[in-house]
């Protein structure tokens, strides 16, 4: 949980994210070996963070430069406290932002940019960010390695870039705090459906964001996207921490706080004309949380925004979603139809969804048999307990009875 802010720390030190990282990783055995005979500190982050700090300082000295990196940093050092807090709209003392702008640095491919900042930002392990771009494992870890050397050699600066550079990495930037917030929302693998920490720090920067680029409309776009849907946070668990499916979800429980927040933010988000890829999903998440019940959710315009997704971020997941919202409009046949059209799309050969999306919809046809077939195949394709335990249930409870759909994930691109 603590990671992401000892590299961010260590590296507005050492100005290298492969050492940072490092040093965070000696700060976590420092304490392993100190803690259980010390006992756990009553602010174990900063703890953490000041042993971390310690060191990248006395890597510095070691270094000739020592003196000019520390007139640079501007600060005690070895303060032990740590706030990770802005200080202000237009001068964000926040090391997180640093290390994602750092991370999405032009020098790097895009998708360099976003799993080294997933790597070092959202803690993911390198197979759960290959599962969520739905590529080799190899293929993210070679990605990471490759973006450390080329920050390093290139000298890329700790720092938030301002004016047209600052601009040209945003599109990286909502990118990477889309895919933590929904690794968060919806995790990849482990006991849990919910890492809420990944959810929390990618709201904070989005709202970070929009104060340091309150004319991005995407930036309020992707405000609004996370602040609607963590809203449901709550109802999506039960007492047990198994799922609780959108159509069975207490809608008392979903605050009405962040709702009002998202809403708030995508307003702004239109202001500027078009909407853009997360506005759009913004407004999919506002037509779930402006029905009072579940058989009240409007899917007819929500099968129209993800047509206009689709046409403006084609992706065959966007287009898995958009067959969804169709099935609840128009019937499960039109729905099935494009689910079909989808199986042999690469991307989503190994995606769990696809195969308990068809699942749901033979089930509602009636088609029991192969409906079971399918939530198996799904339960296979997961990694993530909760979902294959959910998805066993409803292998079991294979009915003709039309059950409604399954609540599905925001697309990922």
């Amino acid at each position: 949980m603590e990671s992401a802010r000892i590299i961010a720390a260590a590296a507005r030190i050492v100005r290298d994210v492969g050492i940072a990282e490092e040093i965070a990783q000696d700060a976590l055995v420092a304490a392993l070996e100190q803690w259980p005979r010390t006992g756990v500190p009553d602010r174990p982050g900063a703890w953490l963070t000041a042993a971390a700090k310690n060191r990248a300082v006395d890597l510095v000295r070691r270094r000739e430069t020592y003196a000019r990196k520390l007139a640079e940093v501007g600060r005690d050092l070895t303060e032990e406290t740590y706030d990770p807090e802005p200080s202000g709209p237009g001068d964000i003392d926040d090391d997180l932002l640093r290390l994602i702008f750092t991370a999405c640095h032009p020098v790097l491919s895009a998708e360099a940019r976003v799993a080294l900042t997933l790597r070092l930002v959202g803690g993911l392990r390198t197979d759960e960010i290959a599962r969520a771009f739905l590529v080799l494992e190899a293929t993210v870890a070679q990605r990471i390695v490759r973006a450390k050397r080329s920050l390093a050699k290139a000298g890329v600066e700790f720092e938030v870039p301002y004016g047209e550079e600052r601009a040209a990495r945003l599109g990286s930037v909502l990118e990477v705090i889309y895919l933590v917030f929904n690794e968060g929302y919806a995790a990849t693998a482990g006991d849990d459906l919910l890492r809420p920490a990944l959810c929390e720090d990618a709201l904070r920067l989005a709202r970070v964001l929009t104060g340091l680029m309150p004319e991005e409309g995407e930036v309020h776009g992707l405000a609004a996207l996370l602040e609607i849907q963590a809203s449901r946070t709550a109802a999506r668990t039960g007492p047990d921490g198994q799922p609780v499916l959108l159509s069975e979800q207490n809608r008392g429980r979903w605050n009405r706080l962040l709702i009002r927040r998202g809403f708030a933010a995508l307003e702004r988000a239109g202001r500027g004309g078009d909407f853009g890829p997360y506005a759009l999903q913004a407004a999919i998440a506002a037509c779930h949380a402006r029905a009072v019940t579940y058989e009240e959710t409007d899917w007819r315009t929500i099968a129209a925004l993800y047509a206009r997704l689709a046409a403006v971020a084609p992706s065959p997941v966007v287009e898995l979603n958009r067959a969804v919202a169709v099935s609840m409009a128009d019937g499960p046949e039109a729905g099935l139809a494009l689910v079909d059209a989808l199986a042999a799309a690469p991307a989503l050969k190994d995606y769990h969804l696809l195969p308990s999306v068809r699942g749901d919809l033979l089930d509602r046809l009636g088609r029991g048999a192969e409906a079971r077939a399918e939530f198996e195949r799904a339960a296979a394709l997961t990694r993530n307990a909760r979902e294959r335990g959910l998805l066993l249930d409803r292998a079991r409870g294979t009915t003709t009875d039309g059950r409604p759909a399954p609540e599905h994930p925001e697309p990922r691109r």
